[in-house]
């Protein structure tokens, strides 16, 4: 059966100084190839993954702010990837990977069970029309394929500025048997950097939703 896409291939225009990016910077900060090893990826720093980083800012804060954690980016945004790429390298940041490509590709083929310490899914596309909301990326088949990545205690974090998206959310994350809800004021829930998206988000008067899952 063909995969259903959860995101719009989005390629957009590129700058020279985007296109060296990907070319040179690319491989230097890609994952190596075949499944992700996370006792050694990061010199055995524990590894989160970040599903649709966007522009990459939110990812710089969180890597700035939490040296020990490993971050795998993904994303399908050329210029985004580009412009995460160059910030890596201005920083010179070491615990930051980033993959051009399908996260549900990623997760399913090369990340093995019970290896991430969280996996991190920030304002994704809502697809608010009813027909498309099988492409959704927090629907029960992906949100246990998460789960099973996660290593017991590791958190899912879902972030989203649509309210009817944020309670069929809830209630795919409650019905997942490896995944319990993180109460809020049970220190799991890190401090999130606000995104592009919140802040459109929050312009056009949209409330924001944060939902914590922990595996059991």
């Amino acid at each position: 059966m063909q995969d259903i896409r959860t995101f719009h291939p989005r390629r957009g225009r590129m700058s020279p100084t985007q296109l060296d990016a990907l070319g040179r910077l690319g491989p230097v900060y890609d994952l190596p190839e075949g499944p992700l090893d996370a006792t050694t990826l990061f010199e055995g720093r524990p590894v989160a993954l970040e599903i649709g980083f966007g522009l990459g800012d939110a990812t710089v804060e969180m890597a700035q702010a939490d040296p020990g954690t490993g971050i795998v980016a993904i994303d399908v945004h050329t210029p985004g990837v580009a412009r995460l790429l160059l910030a890596i390298e201005s920083l010179e940041l070491d615990n930051i990977r980033v993959v051009l490509g399908d996260a549900v590709e990623l997760l399913r083929d090369r990340i093995p069970e019970s290896s991430l310490v969280a996996i991190r899914v920030f304002f994704p596309d809502p697809w608010p029309k009813a027909r498309h909301h099988k492409r959704r990326i927090i629907r029960p088949d992906l949100v246990s394929l998460m789960a099973s990545r996660l290593i017991p205690g590791g958190e899912l974090h879902c972030a989203t500025d649509w309210a009817e998206y944020a309670e069929s959310m809830r209630e795919v994350l409650s019905a997942e048997p490896l995944l319990r809800e993180a109460p809020a004021d049970d220190g799991l829930r890190a401090p999130r950097p606000m995104t592009k998206f919140e802040r459109t988000g929050l312009d056009k008067g949209h409330a924001v939703s944060d939902l914590v899952f922990v595996r059991v």
